[in-house]
């Protein structure tokens, strides 16, 4: 493809979204990459996708229904012309993720593993199908005839059915559905060893033994995506409780409108042209595949693999971190120097070990927390509670709008109610997103704050896949910022004016436009001005103004960005000075760090925060986010030895020209795997500490 240089130094939001899954595709594609996670790449894709549609296509047709003039503010694209772009990108992309399948199950085969259709199997194993199918799946399916006494049937979001054009013996035509999943049967039929079947191509296949009362014309596997775009604080009422309002919340987006139909293969136009007009979905919204419809069966192939260990990434555990001993209390280390864990490299057991403490130390008297996705069994939550069992004064604030986490979190509110903990669900308009816990402890006749703060969530299955931070201090000051939080979060207002914390929504993009201002004054009396930042995702456009500020002034602007990126880098006169790469590897790069100048300038000069917040207008302006300043001067220059490591990525990194689009970087320095490079590191680190 020929770059186009763009003259903009913005891009549309959603159409740089689209690029950054195609570098998850990439790793699909990639033979460097072992055979069964490139599956795993591939189904990510996938999911990926499917939220992207539930979520961001989902709020622009309600966008283009409501206000058709109404433009993204960066790009002065309508949300029509984003949708037909969308559109256009996606399509373009279907043959490229069918191909990857397509390859993939080549080299499955390899290993002994086939997916198989009616084209590829024995007539002894078609019969041995057509009993199975007899026997275990029609007697559990249930047949829609679509007509006057039988309704269009509801299509629940993301499942699969098959569809056919069926005709009567007097020669009408009806529109037959059969749903594809029952929960009876297993997704992938065995059809011998290391052979399967997926369900919906033997229920397709087999349709004629369903509808014995018509001739089958047509037949096709569907799927449609619904909308989940939905504003809880918009539709709340204030007379009701807020976690049963956000229960009904649940109920409703999984009914909510169609926003996309995909198709396993053609079908006739006036066959489409009805789904639509069943679905209210227009013909731009239908997409058609070669492939399956749904790849998480993928992961059973795996399984079926789990002993050829060269399949997959060699097996790396996150080790025990040197800053910690695990002999004497972690509130007497946190309180002897500041400590920061780097996930996955480093274990998250000083924290959970920190927590337990807490919950049984006679001295500690209150653990206030803020929760926003937590693992399935949770031993932060056990933690929690044992506190609250202990007669600790526990506060957790329940994010109850945590997007596809509510059931999970509605749950644990109610296990920790039930232990005697106070629960708050945040504040209107706002989504409580930092990662905050405080402990109070009663040393003396004092109190001691002991705070903890990171990049991530209290997750300790995620703590294994996503790279994060997480800094623990008994600076008091950071730990006074900390109570302020919570005791505004506690009367439902936001902060108004912090001390060393950034926080969201009013004293954090404020504050990081006056850091850069800073070093725009630094250059321009002479020195050499410096931004760092490290973050999932860039659409602030008031950031982005000041980043294109601070480029135009000479100051050197480093950027890692995973996600989203509406920021273009290279665009003279204007961005010139601004390098942005993206790394997609084996973990998901989570982190969130901002640095501000150098320190060969001035080394007190240097500021660097980790924070929870992405250069998103949504996290800056429309969340509770917090960011911390790194004092230890030891672990400044730990923070930006890691980012100095991404930045000089060569393998798994990709840099992105001003024509909007990446490319892996390749240069003549020593092969550098950012997050390879960290895992070697926590080992070496570990095995000296023993």
């Amino acid at each position: 493809m020929k770059d186009e240089v763009i003259t903009s130094v913005y891009m549309n939001r959603e159409l740089s979204w689209l690029r950054f899954n195609e570098r998850v595709l990439e790793e699909a594609e990639n033979p460097e990459v072992p055979l069964c996670e490139r599956l795993t790449f591939a189904s990510i894709y996938q999911t990926n996708l499917d939220e992207f549609f539930m979520v961001r296509v989902g709020s622009l047709v309600d966008q283009r229904d409501l206000d058709p003039l109404e433009t993204d503010g960066k790009t002065n694209l309508t949300a029509k012309q984003q949708l037909d772009a969308i559109t256009e990108r996606v399509a373009n992309v279907i043959p490229r993720r069918d191909a990857v399948y397509q390859d993939l199950m080549k080299l499955i085969g390899q290993q002994g593993i086939r997916l198989v259709d009616f084209h590829n199997i024995s007539e002894d194993e078609s019969k041995k199908l057509e009993a199975y199918f007899m026997s275990d799946i029609l007697p559990f399916i249930e047949p829609n005839v679509v007509g006057k006494k039988q309704p269009f049937p509801f299509l629940k979001n993301k499942v699969i059915y098959a569809a056919a054009v069926l005709e009567t013996k007097s020669g009408k035509e009806r529109l037959g559905i059969i749903p594809c999943d029952t929960g009876v049967f297993p997704r992938l039929i065995v059809v011998g060893q290391g052979t399967y079947m997926l369900a919906e191509d033997l229920i397709l296949h087999f349709l004629p033994n369903v509808f014995t009362e018509y001739k089958v014309n047509a037949k096709s596997l569907i799927r449609i995506t619904r909308n989940a775009d939905i504003d809880p604080d918009a539709l709340y009422d204030f007379d009701i409780d807020y976690r049963e309002f956000m229960e009904k919340i649940i109920s409703t987006r999984k009914k909510l409108a169609p926003v996309r139909l995909e198709l396993s293969r053609q079908l006739e136009e006036k066959v489409i042209d009805v789904l639509c007009t069943y679905l209210d979905i227009d013909r731009s919204q239908v997409f058609y595949y070669h492939e399956p419809l749904d790849l998480s069966f993928v992961f059973q192939l795996q399984d079926d693999l789990r002993t050829k260990t060269e399949l997959f990434y060699p097996r790396r555990v996150p080790q025990k971190s040197p800053a910690f001993s695990s002999r004497r209390s972690i509130l007497e280390q946190i309180a002897e120097e500041d400590k920061l864990l780097f996930y996955p490299y480093n274990s998250i057991t000083p924290f959970l070990q920190m927590l337990d403490e807490a919950a049984s130390d006679e001295q500690v008297v209150s653990i206030k927390m803020t929760l926003y996705r937590v693992a399935r069994q949770s031993k932060v939550i056990e933690a929690l509670v044992e506190a609250a069992e202990n007669g600790k004064e526990v506060l957790v604030l329940v994010e109850l709008k945590a997007r596809f986490d509510e059931e999970n979190n509605i749950g644990w509110s109610r296990r920790l109610e039930e232990a005697g903990c106070r629960v708050i669900y945040g504040i209107p308009g706002y989504k409580v997103h930092s990662k905050l816990c405080l402990i109070t402890r009663r040393e003396g006749d004092q109190l001691k704050f002991y705070t903890q703060i990171g990049t991530g969530n209290y997750n300790e299955k995620t703590a294994r896949l996503y790279t994060d931070l997480s800094l623990m201090t008994a600076n008091q000051q950071i730990g006074l910022d900390a109570l302020n939080v919570f005791q505004c979060l506690v009367k439902g207002e936001t902060v108004e004016d912090s001390g060393i914390l950034m926080v969201a929504p009013k004293c954090l993009q404020n504050r990081i436009a006056a850091l850069i201002d800073e070093q725009i004054a630094i250059q321009k009396a002479g020195g050499q001005g410096y931004v760092g930042i490290k973050v999932n995702s860039v659409s602030d456009k008031v950031l982005m103004d000041k980043l294109v500020e601070a480029s135009k002034s000479g100051v050197q602007v480093d950027m890692v960005v995973r996600g989203i990126c509406c920021l273009v880098p290279g665009v003279p006169g204007e961005t010139d000075n601004i390098r942005i790469i993206s790394i997609v590897g084996r973990f998901l790069e989570h982190a969130r760090i901002y640095i501000f100048g150098k320190p060969s300038e001035d080394p007190e000069s240097e500021k660097i925060y980790i924070a929870s917040a992405d250069f998103m207008t949504r996290n800056t302006v429309r969340r509770v986010e917090v960011a911390t300043p790194i004092l230890d001067p030891a672990l400044k220059n730990r923070l930006r030895g890691f980012f100095d490591a991404m930045m000089a990525d060569n393998q798994q990194a990709r840099e992105m020209t001003n024509s909007g689009y990446y490319y892996r970087i390749k240069n003549d320095l020593p092969a550098m795997n950012s997050q390879e490079y960290f895992y070697d590191q926590a080992y070496q680190e570990a095995a000296s500490n023993q």
